[in-house]
């Protein structure tokens, strides 16, 4: 099969590899749809992902597909199911599982490899993690769960509320979500945005306010001026991971209000904050990271329902073989030269979704493909 094989940074090749065999419990999926996301960039520049990968690997985790092989003991799916297998799930077992904190799992379970033909959905994915995807819904938008989860997640651990007032920095596709998540969530929302395209996708997704952050401007008071009195916003998203947008970030809430640091800087990353305004200020500072069954089933929920417009963020189509232009490409997304959302890979070529039956693939159950 054709996949996409991550040997280190900035090296990604396109070539030809088995297709994966399956074991008890385990299924085998023909990729429908894959989705690039700032995670896989993050790999891809970086190298690897010392929690999830190290190359030479197949890579991507944002992905719907059909069942085209059944491992022994797997009674929840069939062959021709359409699926949306998430890209981690946890033991249930240890201690951060049993204090509800399963995002934090001591023995978390990732998949990678969703940049490929096939895909191997190992046993405990299969049982706690994979979602039937209902007629109509096309695979490009059921792949969207995982980051819309996430973000998800990220607004119930910030408290956000109806009527709330919510500051979003960065206008990247996780940002873009916590802008149209929020308004679909009866918040107002003020989005704190680097390019000038980004204004229109913000506003397009529920932003009742836009700042754009610009020599001369001074964001904080920007967005500060943009709330009730002036006192702040209840809640603020960081979605940039950059030192500079967490002290904006603290600088934007209100007192009493909570920051959310979703974007991680890179390890060793420091950042220098007001103490006495955080102290004073009774501000809650905390950070999200991943998502849970849970959380997961919520954000495929809003997807599957229309309210969530999961069209307006794929913004690019291509084959699997285009994916190495595609990645450098997004090597440039700080500049103006690089405007996708997200692309949407197609390993097989785009087809209606009256043909994703994997009618044509043989059948597959019990031993290995």
């Amino acid at each position: 099969m054709l996949a996409a094989v991550l040997y280190g940074s900035e090296d990604l090749r396109m070539e030809q590899v088995p297709v994966p065999g399956i074991g008890p419990g385990e299924l085998l999926l023909r990729v429908g749809a894959s989705l690039t996301c700032g995670t896989d960039l993050k790999v891809y520049r970086r190298g690897y992902h010392a929690m999830m990968l190290k190359p030479p690997v197949v890579f991507g985790h944002e992905l719907a597909g059909v069942v085209v092989g059944i491992g022994a003991g797997v009674d929840k799916f069939n062959i021709g199911d359409r699926v949306l297998p998430l890209n981690s799930a946890p033991c249930d077992e240890c201690y951060f599982c049993r204090h509800n904190q399963q995002n934090l799992c001591e023995d978390l379970l990732f998949n990678n490899g969703a940049y490929a033909q096939y895909m191997r959905i190992p046993a405990r994915i299969v049982e706690k993690n994979t979602l039937p995807v209902p007629d109509g819904l096309a695979l490009e938008h059921a792949a969207m769960t995982e980051p819309l989860a996430c973000v998800v997640r990220g607004m119930e651990e910030s408290g956000a509320r109806t009527g709330d007032t919510m500051a979003v920095i960065g206008a990247g596709p996780i940002g873009l979500m916590f802008i149209h998540a929020a308004h679909l969530s009866g918040m107002r929302v003020i989005a704190v945005v680097k390019r000038e395209d980004q204004i229109a996708a913000a506003r397009r997704l529920g932003a009742a306010d836009v700042v754009r952050i610009a020599d001369g401007v001074d964001t904080v008071a920007a967005a500060r001026a943009l709330t009730d009195n002036g006192r702040g916003a209840d809640v603020v998203i960081e979605a940039v991971a950059h030192p500079a947008t967490w002290e904006q970030a603290v600088g934007i809430v209100r007192k009493g209000g909570v920051v959310n640091f979703f974007g991680g800087p890179p390890s060793g990353t420091v950042v220098g904050l007001d103490t006495n305004r955080l102290h004073y200020g009774d501000i809650t500072l905390k950070a999200s990271f991943h998502l849970t069954p849970a959380t997961a089933r919520t954000a495929f929920a809003m997807i599957a329902s229309g309210r969530f417009k999961a069209a307006e963020f794929i913004t690019g189509t291509a084959p699997l073989d285009d994916l190495p232009q595609i990645f450098a490409r997004m090597m440039t997304r700080s500049a103006e030269k690089y405007r996708d959302i997200k692309t949407a890979v197609f390993p097989h070529g785009r087809k209606p979704i009256a043909a994703e039956s994997g009618a044509s693939e043989a059948r597959v159950r019990g031993g290995a493909q």
